[in-house]
């Protein structure tokens, strides 16, 4: 399907929006004293921009796996469900990522790739659980080889449409068959591991680390948490984001080149009626 490219005034309503959900966000955890912080691109913004990288279309959180689960179980009372609605596997059996998200109703936002995908859309805010990596060098090699077979037959239902190598698409088509609850269950095998446990390393289980960096992320970075602006307002970070931002992005205060400077490929793309 043909991109659609979003116009300035576009992606700053966009951006708004995102704001708003954030901002919901931090409402609910705050009021039930749930940990937190921005990360990624978000937590780069902030640093670089005080806000939005000027080209981004989208937010990024993370919490440790029991907020997580705490936070899901609280929006079912707290979220404003007249502007936002909470998605992972238990919310919508179409949703295939292994993460949340919080989306905006009345929107839609569809990467290239993924129309074909039945899971509900709209402008969202991705919220990632950090489950803990096995220190037993053995077992750390395992859990991640796992992890990434795991994330690959999640990723199939787009693969086998979007891959441009024939082979590929043909592996995807078959992965694609395996059941998703089974890959979901496994997940929750895989959750277990880091529940109450302090390890060295912790990761999004179903989302790609940074090259160089099988491993994830350092557990310390999502439990020592500050404050940063982003936007005019103040929000939980990872207090070391030096640290954290060299490890995942070099050197992170230099612009990327020109070419480089762009929004994720998107086909559909509708605002909410009132914005």
């Amino acid at each position: 399907m043909q991109e659609y490219t979003l116009s300035v005034s576009e992606l700053k309503k966009l951006q708004n929006i995102l704001l708003e959900m954030l901002i919901e966000l931090d409402r609910i955890c705050k009021k039930h004293d749930i940990r937190y912080c921005i990360i990624a691109g978000t937590l780069l913004g902030a640093v670089r921009h005080k806000g939005f990288i000027p080209w981004d279309d989208d937010l990024d959180v993370a919490m440790t796996r029991s907020e997580y689960r705490r936070f899901r179980e609280v929006c079912v009372s707290e979220l404003n469900t007249n502007r936002f609605f909470f998605q992972d596997d238990t919310t919508d059996p179409h949703y295939r990522w292994g993460w949340g998200r919080l989306r905006r109703i009345d929107s839609e936002f569809v990467r290239v790739g993924q129309e074909h995908l039945k899971m509900r859309t709209g402008i969202f805010l991705d919220v990632f659980p950090m489950d803990g990596v096995p220190d037993f060098p053995p077992l750390r090699g395992l859990f991640t080889a796992y992890c990434f077979l795991l994330r690959k037959i999640l990723y199939s239902e787009v693969g086998r449409v979007s891959e441009k190598k024939p082979l590929s698409r043909i592996v995807y088509g078959i992965l694609s068959k395996i059941p998703v609850k089974t890959v979901i269950r496994n997940l929750e095998a895989l959750q277990r591991y880091g529940m109450n446990r302090e390890t060295k390393y912790a990761k999004k289980l179903t989302f790609p680390t940074p090259k160089g960096r099988p491993f994830g992320y350092l557990s310390k970075w999502y439990v020592d948490i500050g404050e940063i602006e982003f936007e005019g307002r103040l929000f939980p970070c990872i207090r070391e984001y030096d640290e954290y931002l060299s490890y995942k992005f070099g050197d992170y205060m230099k612009l990327p080149p020109p070419e480089r400077r762009h929004s994720h490929p998107v086909s559909k793309f509708r605002l909410p009626r009132e914005v």
